[in-house]
């Protein structure tokens, strides 16, 4: 963690919230807090299983973990 007066910490998280609002919630209008749930969870399985990351190796996170812990085993 860093220190008080520090961002780093932040920086992850708002940058994953910034990608879900334009990315995902910008395009749609939502009925009920079911499908807006929905397509949360939707999002977050692209993030996390398809959209690849230059600081990962242009890898999806999943790719990513799994080719880390075949490496490590």
């Amino acid at each position: 963690m860093s220190r008080k007066g520090d961002c780093w910490d932040n920086a992850p998280t708002e940058r994953f919230f910034r990608s879900l609002k334009y990315e995902q919630l910008n395009y749609e209008k939502f009925r009920t807090k079911e499908s807006a749930k929905l397509s949360i969870i939707d999002y977050l399985a692209f993030y996390n299983g398809k959209r690849i990351h230059s600081k990962l190796s242009y890898q999806s996170p999943i790719q990513y973990e799994r080719e880390f812990y075949k490496q490590s085993a």
